[in-house]
C-alpha cells in the first residue's frame, strides 16, 4: 500500500516537480532541473539500502530500516569531515612549506 505524502510548492522557470517513493510512502518534491537526476539517484539509492536491511535483518518495520541506513549516512558523513579536516591541515602544511621557500616580498 502506498502513501501519498503532499503538499508540494509552487515551481518556477527551473523546478521539476517529481515523485520520489521511499519505504511505500510517495513524496511529491519540487527540485531544480540541475538536481533532478541526483535526487532521483538518492531516492533509488534508499530504497535499494532498505531492501538490502529488511533481506539481511530481521527487522520489525521500515522504521528499523531507515534508522539503520540513517546511521550509516551520518557515520560516512562523519568519516568525510575527518577526513576534510585532515586534508585541510595537510593542505596548510604544505602551504605553509612552500611560503618558506619563496623570498620575502619587498
Amino acid at each position: 500500500m502506498h502513501q501519498v505524502v503532499k503538499p508540494v510548492k509552487s515551481t518556477g522557470l527551473n523546478e521539476l516537480s517529481i515523485n520520489i517513493n521511499i519505504a511505500g510512502r510517495v513524496y511529491p518534491l519540487t527540485v531544480s532541473s540541475e538536481d533532478e537526476a541526483r535526487v532521483r539517484a538518492a531516492g533509488k539509492l534508499i530504497q535499494e539500502k532498505l531492501q538490502a536491511y529488511a533481506g539481511q535483518f530481521a527487522l520489525r518495520d521500515n522504521q528499523d530500516a531507515l534508522a539503520m541506513f540513517a546511521l550509516e549516512i551520518a557515520s560516512e558523513y562523519q568519516k568525510l569531515l575527518e577526513r576534510q579536516g585532515n586534508e585541510q591541515v595537510e593542505l596548510e602544511s604544505k602551504l605553509k612549506e612552500i611560503n618558506e621557500l619563496l623570498p620575502p616580498l619587498s
